[in-house]
């Protein structure tokens, strides 16, 4: 099948830019328009709203051939369970496991319990909104576009994008140099693979550029694959999705008879905060389940099979991920399990050596289907916003023959290919997985949003704030008191601090609760809303705020270690000391560890800062609580 993405198509995409830019400005009509007007007529457009009660259906374009070129309809429930498995299991659950068992001990259990908890609370506002609206693509765009307005879906759409193309090129690399290291277990392949082909690329101008040529091959081979077809692409997903879960199975079963129950004790030797700790990091081993939506328009009972879908993948990940965890932790003690390749390591601690062969199949599946679904969720969420005008409307093309929208997933395939052939996206990409988080705190304010009554009449009424406005004030509260919360807990702030904050956010719950009127939807729907909603705002915001610190601690660990062991700054460093010698690098490399330095004292003073401030508040608020005692008891005494 030919890919209609020529140099004419980018042609015409830019015409369609610069023809949707002059119509915006109202120069069809009349010329140019003052820039008061076009800014009016911007924010109008900004604030439109749609209406869940009169959704448009898909876009239907005839074909030459008297056929019509729409998204084929073609998953079933247990094709959806699948594309959530496969979206959400990859390669971390054989790593991350052993990575956070080795500070939380095997209260890791704990961890994945906890973060499994808060994705729960997430999954079922996705589950009601996805059996809710029509069958129509979307996700959290289109959810955003009907609880709120046009500016707030396309900033939904803005802040998961990055998250997209770079996840995609990191993952791609990732599954190249897993595909490398197999192919090096041969022996006529040991050592001759070149570094360029996948295994870390091959960095050039001070790392600055690193030449990877196997991920972008294999981009384009998924790009291919999934414009030939959801049929085939969906066959490949199902089979690399049944392969890595019966390799977690046999994780799980194998290792059960290697388990030494005393091993799990103590359960957990670090404390409580390194359980929730580790229930920050293990929490992005759930993400992927919000791509189920993603195919409302290619499911064959969408409004049943969708909630079916994104809960039922949920609980399958959460169950093999609980057992991988009580296994591993069995096997080996939890100070053993920091390396590189912990399951595989605790298996050929065992004897059983060859295993770590099917771990690494397993994760060159997980790889596979997280990769091929990431790719596929990206070309959907094009497709809608070229149908709503806010992209080009080439995006929105469906592919008469093949029912896959072309143009939109050779542009996400091609964009992955470009990061992941010429720079190293790893670490950037651990900075982007905060966007999801923000999403499913968009999606849960959305949920409650659209259960309030007669939302049309409540924001247009004369009080000078009305219910709809007071409701969305109390969910921003609710966001931010979550992600105060997550800075208190990060720099230890003093316990008072935590409680005003978690009080602020205790009356914002009671203000939507009794201050608005809810509707029950039919189908499927969210229970105790909007407690449930409100918890999962809260917590979503509470991990933002933890992935930041985790980001910042991983810098810190890295600076420490170029200070005390590293006698070269790496790539980087080795670059401009080629340039200008031993003396000049010398310098550079005692002017940045004493910034490094200063730094560190700064961070220690802020912290003592706070809480001392923290004290001081204790003290003020002990002291007012105190008097409002006495003013109370004192007619009775």
């Amino acid at each position: 099948m030919p890919l209609d993405f020529t140099l004419a198509s980018v042609a015409t995409l830019l015409g369609e830019i610069l023809r949707d830019l002059y119509r915006i400005a109202g120069g069809e009509q009349q010329g140019v328009l003052p820039s008061w007007c076009w800014w009016s007529k911007l924010w109008a457009s900004a604030r439109r709203v749609r209406d869940l009660n009169d959704f448009p259906p898909p876009p239907q374009t005839l074909c030459a051939d008297g056929g019509v070129a729409v998204m084929a309809r073609q998953f079933g429930a247990i094709d959806l369970v699948l594309l959530g498995v496969g979206a959400t299991i990859g390669s971390g659950i054989f790593v991350l496991t052993g990575t956070v068992a080795s500070t939380a001990g095997p209260g890791v259990v704990l961890s994945f319990l906890l973060a499994g908890a808060v994705s729960v609370l997430n999954a079922l506002c996705y589950a009601e909104l996805a059996s809710r609206f029509p069958a129509v693509i979307g996700g959290s765009y289109m959810y955003a576009y009907t609880a709120f307005n046009e500016l707030t879906a396309f900033l939904t759409f803005a802040q998961i994008l990055p998250d997209c193309h770079v996840g995609a090129a990191s993952i791609a690399r990732s599954l190249s140099s897993y595909l490398v290291e197999m192919l090096e277990l041969l022996p006529a392949m040991k050592g001759k693979i070149p570094s360029w082909m996948g295994v870390g690329g091959k960095e050039l101008l001070g790392g600055a550029i690193s030449i990877n040529i196997l991920a972008p091959i294999l981009l384009l081979l998924f790009t291919i694959l999934l414009c030939w077809g959801v049929e085939e692409s969906s066959a490949l997903n199902s089979f690399m999705t049944v392969l890595k879960v019966v390799v977690l199975l046999a994780v799980i079963i194998v290792g059960s008879f290697e388990v030494d129950v005393s091993n799990w004790s103590p359960f957990a030797p670090n404390g409580s905060k390194a359980i929730l700790s580790g229930a920050t990091i293990v929490f992005f081993a759930y993400l992927g389940f919000d791509a189920v939506p993603m195919s409302a328009e290619e499911s064959k009972r969408p409004h049943r099979d969708l909630p079916i879908g994104i809960l039922g993948s949920l609980f399958i990940c959460a169950i093999l991920y609980i057992g991988v965890c009580l296994v591993i932790t069995g096997m080996v003690p939890y100070k053993l399990l920091a390396g590189d390749a912990p399951l595989a390591e605790a298996f050929t601690s065992k004897g059983l050596k060859y295993f770590s062969i099917l771990i690494s199949i397993g994760s060159i599946s997980g790889l596979t289907t997280t990769l091929l679904i990431n790719l596929y969720a990206q070309a959907r969420t094009y497709v809608v916003l070229g149908r709503d005008g806010l992209l080009p409307s080439i995006f929105a093309k469906i592919h008469p023959t093949s029912h896959t929208p072309v143009p939109s997933q050779v542009w996400v395939g091609v964009a992955a290919a470009i990061l992941a052939g010429l720079f190293n996206v790893d670490a950037l990409s651990q900075t982007f997985t905060v966007g999801s988080l923000i999403g499913y705190a968009i999606v849960c304010a959305c949920l409650i949003t659209l259960r309030w009554e007669d939302k049309a009449a409540s924001q247009g009424s004369s009080k000078w704030l009305s219910n709809w406005h007071e409701g969305v004030i109390c969910l921003i509260a609710v966001a931010c008191c979550g992600f105060g919360i997550g800075l208190c807990f990060r720099y230890s702030v003093p316990y008072i601090v935590w409680l005003m904050i978690a009080l602020i956010a205790v009356l914002a719950h009671i203000t939507l609760r009794y201050c608005q009127v809810y509707v029950n939807p039919p189908g499927f729907s969210c229970p105790l809303v909007p407690f449930l909603p409100v918890i999962a705002i809260f917590f979503n915001m509470f991990l933002f705020a933890q992935r930041t610190g985790l980001t910042s601690d991983a810098s810190w660990k890295t600076e420490k270690i170029l200070q005390e062991d590293s006698p070269s700054f790496g790539p980087a460093d080795n670059f401009m000391f080629n340039l200008t010698g031993d003396r000049f690098s010398d310098r550079v490399k005692g002017n940045v560890t004493t910034a490094l330095l200063f730094v560190d004292y700064a961070k220690q003073k802020i912290n003592n800062d706070v809480a001392t401030a923290g004290k001081a508040l204790g003290k003020v608020a002990d002291n007012v609580f105190g008097k409002i005692w006495g003013f109370i008891k004192k007619p009775f005494s």
